[in-house]
């Protein structure tokens, strides 16, 4: 099982899903190697595009994000992913325990409307990520 009992996630996952707040990613990684805790190791506001560069090609790491898009040239809509990223260069190891882990991960960022799994930072681009949301909230008056 992993361990998610740092408060400061809890405390993140409210920050990204508030209204009232600019931030709008949080990115979880294992405290070590060999460790199965999960902390917190960065926010921020920049978006998709910022959590690429954040995230580590030999690590593990889960990622939630909240994404606004346009639904029409009046509305925007704002939904939440959970990314669950294995780096291209992640030991044998923790990807064994992705599986069972990204359970554990789910029962604390709970409210998501698509995973998206990544192995490459080109699996986060907006554009498509969009397309996967805007079919997963149901009425699509533009035809996508």
């Amino acid at each position: 099982m992993a361990d998610l009992s740092d408060p400061k996630i809890d405390e993140a996952y409210q920050d990204v899903r508030s209204d009232k707040s600019e931030t709008n990613w949080l990115l979880l990684d294992y405290e070590s190697d060999r460790s199965d805790k999960l902390t917190v190791t960065q926010t921020g506001t920049g978006g998709l595009a910022e959590l690429r560069d954040a995230l580590g090609d030999s690590k593990a790491s889960y990622a939630y994000v909240r994404v606004t898009f346009s639904n029409d040239k009046e509305s925007q809509r704002e939904k939440f992913i959970l990314v669950v990223w294995i780096g291209p260069g992640c030991k044998v190891m923790r990807k064994a325990k992705i599986s069972v882990h990204a359970a554990d991960v789910k029962q604390v960022l709970r409210v998501y409307s698509i995973e998206v799994p990544a192995r490459e930072k080109d699996d986060l681009k907006e554009d498509p990520i969009v397309v996967k949301l805007r079919k997963a909230g149901g009425a699509s008056y533009d035809g996508v």
